[in-house]
């Protein structure tokens, strides 16, 4: 299967990937080809910039939650238009850990078998951005890099010097994109904000992509992707008859799903409505519950607020309604969050108060099951995820966990996955089809519409 495809690199992170990227995206558009994106890495916000700009769901593809296998099949099934791009994550061969390139944006591009763009900041430096360059071309023996794109260059005279010292890589020079003040996208926590409901950042986004599509050698692009190497075709999966219904909570306040997700619990028999937390004053008729993660804290007085949908989700679960929560998730259903002094009461159902603090707990994560839960029915080892700025303190003595941690922090001593009720409620997340998660949590809606 020919799947023409480029990805974008970085050789740090903070070099202007995203909004490249971006830019990218909006100038093929302007050419006559749709785009799909994809983001390397366990990022929910980036995606929603490259969605923005393509019109286009953005997929997750990594290496460490899913496998190489699914990585790929991910990528094949998803790649439905003219193009597929990939951002990458971080530097171009960070991953892991510090020995090898695996889950790195390299190892992705060696997986799908993509010509690779390597985005360089070439603010405080010249000559000596070639030996930079030369590095990424000669660290790996095939770096699979193609073309460089040059960012934030001070002057035309900076410019020369540049392209000077980088004849030697022998690569074509793909964009060369002035400083400019007004190109640089605002961030929160992790990273960038969420355009998710976002109409000032939107709009700013599409002027950056504007701007910085004139700087871009698009005839370049498409000479680059113009013969893609062939890659294996999948098998075509259909959706299981709907059977139950989930609601998962969609707004300001909680909006990171991996799509895959959602489109797993679709594939085993579940049709999936949406509701806010915050405006909505009660869950839709549903025989389940997906509360994602998100910014809770953010909106820590408004989800306070709305006692009606606080009270329903407790009294659900204490009628062991099936709710599954992952991160901000979590901590709206713990007690309280206080978040710069301030408190804000939240559900109650779990036996804990959520701290915003000022370190970043940001991780792969590697465990084992403890105990069966709504989406196991077995013991079995597992890998994910987890990145969140609080902590859960006075957490109940007797709480029962359902994840044990060999990798990772989770919720106090590297136990993670609070298990109350039906209900599990955890730090961190998982892709669902690197086991039969949706499925065991569709099965369990079922029972529960049954009752």
């Amino acid at each position: 299967m020919k799947i023409p495809r480029i990805v974008l690199a970085g050789a740090t992170s903070g070099v202007g990937k995203t909004s490249i990227t971006c830019s990218i995206i909006y100038a093929l558009q302007k050419r006559g080809f749709s785009v799909q994106p994809f983001k390397v890495g366990p990022d929910y916000i980036d995606p929603s910039y490259l969605s923005t700009i393509s019109k286009n769901e953005t997929y997750n593809l990594d290496v460490w939650l899913m496998g190489k296998k699914q990585v790929l099949e991910s990528f094949v099934t998803h790649s439905n238009s003219d193009i597929s791009i990939i951002e990458g994550v971080m530097g171009y061969y960070d991953g892991f850990e510090g020995n090898s390139n695996h889950a790195s944006t390299h190892h992705i591009a060696s997986i799908t078998k993509s010509p690779v763009i390597l985005i360089l900041d070439a603010s405080k430096t010249a000559r000596s951005i070639a030996a930079t360059a030369l590095g990424f071309q000669k660290f790996h023996k095939n770096s699979r890099i193609v073309g460089i794109i040059l960012n934030k260059i001070g002057s035309k005279k900076h410019e020369i010097l540049c392209r000077d010292a980088l004849e030697k890589t022998k690569l074509p020079i793909i964009g060369v994109i002035p400083k400019n003040p007004i190109l640089n996208l605002e961030s929160r926590h992790l990273g960038l904000i969420s355009t998710y409901d976002n109409k000032i950042l939107k709009n700013k986004l599409e002027k950056i992509t504007k701007i910085i599509s004139e700087s871009l050698d698009v005839d370049e692009i498409l000479k680059i992707i113009k013969n893609p190497i062939s890659i294996p075709k999948n098998k075509i999966k259909t959706n299981k008859k709907s059977q139950v219904k989930i609601a998962v909570a969609l707004d300001n306040s909680f909006n990171f799903y991996y799509d895959d997700n959602l489109n797993a619990l679709r594939r085993n028999g579940a049709s999936l409505t949406f509701f806010s937390p915050i405006k909505n004053k009660k869950i839709p008729k549903c025989d389940g519950l997906y509360i994602g993660g998100g910014f809770p804290e953010i909106l820590g007085n408004d989800l306070s607020k709305n006692q009606q949908m606080k009270k329903s989700i407790k009294k659900l679960s204490e009628n062991d309604f099936p709710i599954y929560a992952e991160c901000g998730g979590l901590m709206y259903l713990t007690k309280s969050i206080t978040n710069d002094k301030k408190k804000y009461k939240m559900v109650g159902l779990i036996d804990a108060e959520t701290i915003m603090t000022k370190k970043m707990r940001l991780n792969y994560t590697k465990g084992k099951l403890s105990c069966k839960n709504i989406l196991s029915n077995t013991l079995h080892r597992f890998q994910g995820h987890e990145f969140h700025y609080s902590q859960l303190k006075s957490v109940a003595s007797d709480s029962k966990f359902a994840f044990d941690l060999e990798i990772g922090e989770g919720i106090q001593n590297h136990r993670d996955g609070i298990i109350q009720n039906n209900t599990l409620a955890s730090y961190g997340h998982l892709y669902f089809d690197s086991s039969n998660y949706a499925q065991i949590f569709v099965n369990n809606c079922m029972n529960n519409s049954r009752k």
